[in-house]
């Protein structure tokens, strides 16, 4: 259906709809990638029973559906589909119209809920990650006996060091957090993912919604020592990112602002927290380990291999760099 004609309350009011599926998250998406959004309406017998969310971009001229694409710091799209419906089917439906209708030559797909069962027959290649999910149906208590102690000692440790968490206002955040950011970054000689206009963008067009919280953490004296980003909606929320003064982290002020995300969306009716991805610092804090998979599939082999091609000479670098920093990290004096 044309983009400007959505009924937008219509939409949100799918039980599997996440706020990456929504309309400010989508604006972000196509101001940052300059792509071209697509809401579209499945139907059957003249019935709708869901829909499929995505952005077509170009890349050296070639057509892709993004649903999401990599580097577009966004974790997934994919369908909104009533109950009882497969999302095999879904599939089925989709891919004629992906590379008939719209004339894309490949496809990204990342959906919580899709599962490697319901793309077997299709051809998909399968990229798989892992992140954490924190159970916020559970009690505070028991949110906090579920991480590590070192975690639950960093959080009262900040109580003690007097470090105060905000709910932060949009003006002025971006510059703050990514000053911030540059300074976590620098630490492994290495340069953030994305840009301040990254930022900008997502706070500008997904904050008025009230799906973006946006969090500052300060310092007895005032100062602005680590920001965070954690957007969420309907059944859950997500670790966008953060940014910390190195000078300040032995106040501990990052695990303060996790666990105020987390109590925050708890509040806010949210059932689970997506951690955004593996990492042994995300792992004290109690969440449970899950596979995350993100599918491709391309009209031709040779874009594959050049998708490939091009993913590895991205990161190649930067897996260099980390890897010379956490060498040097554990060299005896």
């Amino acid at each position: 259906m044309p983009y400007k004609e959505v009924d937008w309350s219509e939409v949100d009011q799918f039980a599997d709809r996440a706020f990456s599926q929504r309309r400010g998250w989508l604006e972000f998406i196509r101001e940052t990638q300059h792509g071209r959004v697509v809401l579209a309406r499945l139907v059957d017998s003249g019935t709708t029973v869901g829909y499929f969310t995505g952005v077509i971009i170009r890349r050296f001229g070639i057509p892709i559906m993004g649903s999401p694409f990599p580097g577009w710091t966004t974790p997934s799209l994919g369908f909104n589909l009533v109950p009882g419906l497969h999302r095999e089917d879904a599939i089925g439906a989709l891919l004629p119209f992906v590379f008939g209708e719209l004339g894309c030559f490949h496809l990204e797909l990342a959906d919580p809920l899709l599962r490697r069962e319901d793309v077997a027959r299709f051809g998909f290649a399968t990229q798989v990650g892992t992140t954490f999910i924190s159970d916020l149906k559970l009690g505070e208590e028991v949110l906090l006996s579920q991480m590590t102690g070192p975690a639950r000692t960093a959080i009262r440790k900040a109580a003690k060091n007097g470090v105060m968490v905000e709910e932060a206002s949009a003006e002025g955040f971006a510059e703050d957090y990514y000053t911030q950011l540059l300074d976590v970054f620098a630490k492994q000689q290495l340069r953030p993912t994305y840009d301040q206009a990254r930022v900008e963008s997502l706070v500008r067009n997904v904050h008025p919604s009230g799906d973006l919280l946006l969090l500052r953490a300060r310092d007895g004296d005032g100062r602005s020592i680590a920001t965070g980003i954690f957007p969420g909606f309907n059944r859950a929320s997500h670790f966008w990112g953060n940014g910390s003064l190195r000078e300040y982290q032995s106040l501990r002020p990052n695990e303060a602002l996790h666990w105020y995300a987390m109590r925050y969306w708890q509040a806010h009716g949210v059932i689970e927290h997506n951690w955004g991805g593996g990492g042994d610092y995300k792992e004290k804090y109690g969440g449970t380990r899950v596979e995350t998979l993100h599918f491709r599939l391309s009209r031709f082999a040779a874009i594959g291999r050049a998708r490939e091609l091009a993913r590895s000479a991205y990161y190649l670098p930067r897996t260099i760099k980390r890897r010379r920093y956490l060498r040097n990290l554990n060299r005896p004096e």
